[in-house]
């Protein structure tokens, strides 16, 4: 499993620049730290995307966050080689040739095209059977980013509100100046915690989820133009040719 590194540094540096600008100015870190401010925005933002969003969409936009931090490996120059490969082994030995090693290949995906393939499914077949799959989980991962880009529009606002409330709080007690502080508090960390929530974490969250949903596309699309060449009885040679195409 491939770690994507640069998403961990990126969350450390946004949280290092906050805290870091606060405390060069003066500030002290606990003036960040506000309890009602938090339970504002983060529950405000997420019960706002709960009304939104279905139960599936959630449930796999919160399974996705670990893709962020974990993408997997989808090496084309390793897909490339393995479908030359596998061309050279059909033109040899015939597509039964493929069968063991189709039961052994742990990407779901490539083991249904080359179980297919096997079977002695026409190419046309085959490839409508895979784009379809191809269509479905993109259409579904993008939905999940989506989760999280509503968040990254919902709490922003939240925040304000958070403010608004702060205020309302601190105008109900101005003949008690010790309990104003906590309401001016709140209404100003509120604002930040919701638009540093969505432009530091969700909405950046939400872009990087639509990226790695787009390689994995990319990746799919290149194995099924293998298979499908493999099933047409094309040269190993015209099949490399034509996927190296998706290195570029």
């Amino acid at each position: 499993m491939r770690v994507d590194f640069l998403s961990f540094i990126g969350i450390l540096v946004a949280f290092l620049a906050v805290v870091g600008g606060n405390w060069l100015e003066g500030g002290e870190i606990a003036a960040l730290i506000n309890g009602p401010a938090m339970v504002i925005v983060l529950g405000g933002t997420i019960g706002a995307i709960l009304l939104q969003t279905p139960i599936p969409v959630f449930v796999h936009s919160l399974r996705l966050i670990g893709r962020v931090f974990l993408p997997g490996r989808h090496d084309k120059a390793q897909a490339i080689e393995k479908l030359v490969l596998w061309s050279n082994i059909a033109r040899k030995e015939g597509l039964l040739g493929l069968e063991e090693i189709a039961e052994d290949e742990a990407d779901p995906f490539i083991r249904k095209g080359m179980e297919m393939l096997v079977d002695g499914s026409e190419p046309e077949a085959l490839r409508d059977a895979l784009e379809m799959d191809v269509d479905a989980s993109e259409q579904h991962d993008i939905q999940a980013a989506r989760v999280f880009e509503g968040m990254g529009g919902y709490s922003p606002t939240i925040g304000i509100i958070g403010a608004v409330m702060g205020l309302i709080h601190v105008m109900q007690n101005l003949a008690d100046p010790s309990r104003l502080g906590q309401g001016i508090a709140t209404a100003f960390v509120a604002t930040i915690y919701g638009v540093g929530l969505a432009n530091l974490i969700l909405l950046p969250l939400a872009s990087k989820l639509k990226t790695q949903t787009q390689n994995i596309t990319q990746y799919r699309e290149l194995v099924i133009e293998g298979v499908v060449g493999i099933a047409e009885g094309d040269n190993p040679r015209n099949i490399e040719a034509k996927l190296k195409g998706f290195l570029n």
